[in-house]
């Protein structure tokens, strides 16, 4: 990532969050997935900084954001992001969040609907179930155990004031909650572009389950394309769940839609 970058720690529901601003521009605020932080879009923040304001953060417990006193939820998270465009100045951002950033930037759209301008999701289904079962057994195994083992890990000198034991089992916890967000993601207004990996961890009906709920897959566009819905979807190609964000065709997809989104 480049050398020359702002950062800061914005206090925001009683997190210091740590944050980094990358170019100028329309602003894109960054949220990336569990255990990561900000490092996991280091591929990315090169491509997406070029003519727009990248605002990568790192959420609850990640990174050099300290923990605090509450458990894991998508919907407190949502509503740090909002917190954090309002401390930052911005009527609105655009948004784009990997696995469970994804999950905070839908209820981000769900819950602040005027704080999110364009909303990019990569690789996260709107209801639990959406997951292959085998991930779905590795999320139940989410726990103190496995974060004594993240001590060990090269992400522990990347990150290292994460207490991860204390992380792994919130995230355990938040994991193992249901979910299903369907009627909430179809009154989403702002233009959305869902992103999977062609070998995702995300079921493939799933995926289509969830383009539905945005009006797509159900009809054909005709030769004018008048008939397709306002949303985008995108199979990244060659890919998982796990290196998605690496992928040169997810930064030319992603600056191809916001650049003609306006």
């Amino acid at each position: 990532m480049t050398a020359d970058v702002a950062t800061g720690y914005a206090p925001v529901n009683g997190l210091n969050m740590y944050y980094e601003n990358h170019g100028e521009g329309d602003p894109l605020v960054l949220l990336h997935g569990g255990i990561h932080g900000i490092r996991h879009f280091e591929a990315l923040i090169p491509v997406l900084e070029k003519g727009r304001q990248v605002i990568a953060v790192e959420l609850q417990g990640h990174g050099r954001t300290a923990d605090v006193d509450r458990p894991l939820r998508y919907e407190t998270m949502a509503d740090d992001i909002a917190a954090l465009i309002a401390h930052l100045g911005l009527e609105r951002a655009d948004v784009l969040g990997y696995s469970l950033g994804a999950g905070t930037a839908l209820q981000l759209a769900i819950r602040h609907p005027g704080a999110v301008r364009r909303l990019i999701v990569v690789s996260q289904p709107i209801r639990r179930q959406g997951w292959y079962p085998e991930v779905l057994e590795g999320m139940n195994q989410m726990g103190p155990a496995v974060g004594e083992a993240m001590n060990q890990s090269p992400l522990a000198e990347i990150y290292p004031d994460v207490d991860w034991p204390a992380l792994c089992t919130k995230l355990g916890d938040l994991l193992r909650q249901e979910y299903d967000w369907t009627d909430g993601v179809a009154a989403i207004k702002a233009p959305t572009l869902l992103v999977f990996a062609d070998a995702d961890a995300v079921r493939g009906a799933h995926i289509m389950e969830f383009w539905g709920v945005l009006g797509g897959g159900l009809r054909d566009a005709g030769l004018d394309g008048s008939g397709r819905p306002a949303a985008q979807l995108a199979i990244i190609p060659n890919a998982t769940h796990y290196n998605v964000c690496d992928s040169p065709a997810l930064a030319t997809t992603v600056v191809a839609f916001l650049d003609a989104s306006g």
